[in-house]
């Protein structure tokens, strides 16, 4: 079991990131934040795959008075992402669960109190989003794209807020460059108890985006560190919470769905395992219960593992092997194998 860094606790929304709180999985929106009815359904869409918070960008005060209608209507927490503007800030805390905005760039003390004090009338944590690519200019000039120019920029806004009595803060810092945004969450989260949000930003396409965010927050989390992640992909945000939920199920983080144990066939193989594991997985992306599953090509290996799955199937010349719970149960032939499947794993969803 890995040891998990202590942090301190925040409340956002109905969920809690830090402390003993399980790391959860954020996304974030692509449409028009003005169109409520296509944001309520791409996080509709969202929440069904497992994401556990949404992020909504608010360019302009009509984005941000829209995120009433938009929050009445969705089950997750709302998190808003405000630049520079701290109008549109003081009209969003109204209507959201967290605000992402970092206080150094909204202008005078006078406006940075405003943002404070209305976060705090409406019990509206922050995110300090701090990456490499939009570094302040004399922290630049003075480190470079560094790890440590990125923890000094967000200690230089934690004090800003806790100069202000403001503590309930979320810290983020993102680079697109995994060895860099691994070395400034350690340095940070070395001064710091505050809660962090993990990513690598502006990680790419699905599968160099994939591998960039699955190493950097691989490593970060296997050390302890990290409360809350985001995977950041040029792709459809279902696929980022996929691919989220499989880093945290791949360090035992998360038990929850079902998973997919399969071989990458070979000339053995008895059974078309690709096209079955890529069926299986769209097929039941939508279920919470924890339930194993092996799609093995042959009885090489495809015995042990179907053994310590919940459900197995193992190639075999003329007909397959089905196992339920460690022990073979039937034969299924190859027309049958997605069928028999999904039924095994609807009856133990269903089942107590």
């Amino acid at each position: 079991m890995l040891q998990r860094r202590k942090s301190r606790k925040v409340k956002v929304g109905k969920l809690y990131i830090g402390g003993d709180a399980p790391i959860s999985l954020q996304s974030m929106t692509t449409t028009d934040t003005t169109d409520v009815n296509a944001t309520v359904e791409q996080i509709h869409g969202l929440e069904e795959v497992g994401c556990e918070i949404i992020r909504v960008s608010a360019p302009t005060m009509e984005a941000a008075k829209a995120l009433k209608e938009i929050r009445e209507n969705i089950n997750i927490p709302l998190v808003v992402d405000i630049h520079f503007d701290y109008r549109i800030a003081l009209e969003a805390v109204k209507h959201v669960d967290k605000l992402r905005i970092n206080p150094g760039n909204i202008g005078n003390p006078d406006k940075v109190q405003q943002v404070v004090n209305s976060c705090k009338d409406y019990g509206v944590p922050m995110r300090i989003g701090v990456n490499l690519g939009s570094l302040e200019r004399d922290l630049f000039e003075r480190h470079g794209y560094a790890p440590e120019a990125m923890v000094e920029s967000a200690m230089r806004h934690i004090k800003i807020l806790e100069d202000l009595d403001f503590y309930d803060t979320i810290v983020s810092l993102k680079a697109s460059d995994v060895p860099r945004m691994v070395q400034a969450y350690r340095l940070f989260a070395e001064k710091t108890d505050y809660p962090l949000h993990l990513g690598v930003t502006e990680a790419g396409s699905k599968i160099p985006g994939t591998v960039k965010s699955a190493m950097g927050m691989g490593m970060l989390l296997s050390e302890g560190i990290g409360d809350t992640i985001r995977v950041s992909l040029s792709e459809e945000p279902k696929e980022e919470v996929k691919v989220g939920k499989h880093i945290l199920r791949a360090l035992g983080l998360r038990n929850e769905g079902v998973q997919v144990t399969s071989c990458p066939t070979c000339a053995r193989t008895e059974i078309d395992v690709i096209h079955l594991v890529e069926q299986l997985e769209n097929a039941t992306e939508k279920l919470k219960k924890p339930i194993k599953v092996a799609v093995m090509g042959c009885a090489v290996n495809g015995p042990g593992e179907s053994k310590k799955s919940d459900i197995g199937i193992v190639g075999a010349p003329g007909n397959h092997l089905l196992y339920k719970e460690g022990k073979i149960v039937r034969r299924v032939n190859d027309n049958e194998i997605m069928q028999v499947l999904l039924k095994e794993i609807e009856e133990m969803a269903n089942g107590d």
